[in-house]
């Protein structure tokens, strides 16, 4: 009988939290010091050693993949958070912001996932279909609650904020953002019978 492949042991709570602060800091170091930033300068921005860091990243490929991974798994984690804690339109613009906090550190990071894809790393794999799935659940749910139009694609909602992303920058253009995005939630509720 063929022997299936074995599992990762699953880390300990310490390797867990030092893994995150790892992939946390370094998203905020590739944003704003660029795809060349010292490993060892983000191993001691996180708090961890510099043997710690490369025992989970053994290449900075690795470190650039897994930091993107995790802030798209933050994001697509947070639809069903958010629509358990509140209704569905609400949810959906709480999303939203998210979603621009998720896209500016992407374009912050572009250098080191350019690198990342430039040396076989594809950190791209399954974005569409995660954060596809993350919209559609809101707007399932925000069509089912009455509150959301059932007729709009994932797709199109995507692709509007992401034309929304690239006015981000100064607090001023952040300001402009949450208008914005009040003007894209109006649209998905345009037409939808209120239920006050």
């Amino acid at each position: 009988m063929p022997s299936q492949p074995s599992q990762p042991a699953p880390l300990r709570a310490d390797a867990r939290r030092n893994r995150e602060r790892i992939l946390e800091t370094a998203v905020r170091a590739f944003a704003e010091q660029g795809p060349d930033v010292p490993m060892d300068a983000i191993a001691k921005a996180a708090g961890v050693g510099s043997a710690t860091l490369y025992r989970h990243f053994p290449r900075r490929e690795e470190l650039v993949e897994a930091a993107y991974r995790n802030e798209l798994a933050r994001v697509c984690d947070s639809a069903a958070e958010l629509l358990a804690e509140y209704p569905p339109d609400r949810a959906m613009r709480l999303w939203m912001d998210g979603f621009i906090d998720y896209l500016t550190a992407k374009q912050g990071m572009a250098g080191a996932l350019r690198a990342a894809v430039a040396s076989g790393a594809d950190p791209y794999a399954q974005t569409l279909e995660r954060l596809g799935a993350a919209i559609d659940s809101l707007l399932r749910a925000g069509a089912e609650a009455g509150l959301l139009r059932a007729d709009v694609e994932a797709l199109d909602v995507g692709l509007s904020l992401t034309g929304v992303a690239q006015v981000t920058g100064t607090p001023e253009q952040r300001e402009r953002v949450g208008r914005l995005l009040d003007l894209i939630l109006d649209g998905l509720r345009y037409g939808v019978e209120r239920q006050d």
